[in-house]
């Protein structure tokens, strides 16, 4: 089916059966919940989400072997690793562990019996270095974007509900990161910065058809879901299907990028049609705009 087609067979939602804060009270405490879960995190492990060896030093060792990953951890069981990602195709597999002990790791190996076929190290100051970078770049990229939506409508309500719905967006996933063991990498950061500009654009087509387009409040509301919704759900069916292709075909990174995604298009969803959307109707009628 087109998105035309999908766009004509929107559901129109009844948002006067519901008050501003009932649309509000469901994406504020899921917020709320992820950002318990990441002070927890933080507290047990001094990050809020846990780091990949890109952002805490570390070595990846490419093996051969004809071995599973558990008979793999079963041999090397003295040798702490973090992941075992089989490479699709062939009888390899990449090994990743914290340790920088280039020496101690191949003995650890040659004594197990695996072929080496090759390896690569980490510093633990680069790996700072580049965690640092990696979190400057994501705050740069959303203060811009703050920046940006207040010049765009030039109010406080209106702009303060995109931000608040892109940090949710952001906030969110991350939570649900440490729950499903995902660890922070420059591929997960990249997905992070990819949800920034998925929820602007979402929340950004929702403000300026309620602001700025001819029309009641909820004429223009569904005027906007109708798009809005339609490309979200084309882009949430495109990431699903992604990440278990990627799965499937076991090729690395990608699956983690995929499902941050996922999780970040099904929560920019209920941000923007419920909370962004509770705030403009306040405004709208409530508040300063009346």
């Amino acid at each position: 089916m087109s998105v035309a087609g999908i766009e004509d067979r929107f559901p129109e939602i009844d948002y006067e059966k519901y008050s501003n804060r009932q649309l509000a009270a469901v994406p504020l405490a899921v917020l709320g919940v992820a950002l318990l879960i990441i002070a927890g995190w933080y507290v047990m492990t001094g990050a809020p989400v846990t780091p990949g060896i890109a952002f805490t030093g570390g070595t990846e060792v490419q093996i051969q072997t004809t071995d599973s990953p558990a008979e793999i951890r079963s041999s090397l069981s003295g040798f702490e690793i973090d992941a075992i990602q089989p490479v699709a195709g062939s009888d390899r597999y990449i090994l990743t562990t914290q340790s920088t002990d280039t020496n101690l790791i191949g003995n650890q190996l040659d004594s197990a019996g695996y072929a080496v076929i090759s390896s690569a190290e980490t510093s633990p100051s680069f790996g700072a270095g580049a965690q640092t970078l990696a979190l400057i770049g994501v705050a740069v990229a959303f203060l811009g974007m703050s920046v940006l939506i207040f010049v765009l409508f030039r109010s406080f309500v209106p702009s303060i509900a995109v931000v608040l719905s892109a940090f949710s967006d952001i906030v969110i996933p991350v939570a649900l990161m440490n729950l499903f063991g995902i660890k922070l990498s420059l591929g997960t950061v990249a997905a992070l910065l990819m949800i920034i500009g998925y929820s602007v654009d979402s929340d950004v087509l929702l403000n300026n058809h309620i602001l700025k387009r001819r029309g009641s409040f909820y004429e223009s509301t569904y005027r906007a879901m109708r798009t809005g919704v339609t490309m979200t759900l084309t882009s949430l069916a495109a990431m699903i299907v992604m990440t278990i292709t990627a799965t499937l075909l076991q090729i690395p990174l990608l699956p983690d990028i995929g499902i941050i995604l996922v999780f970040g298009l099904a929560t920019d969803l209920m941000n923007t049609y419920m909370l962004n959307l509770s705030l403009l109707r306040w405004y709208k009628y409530e508040g300063v705009a009346r």
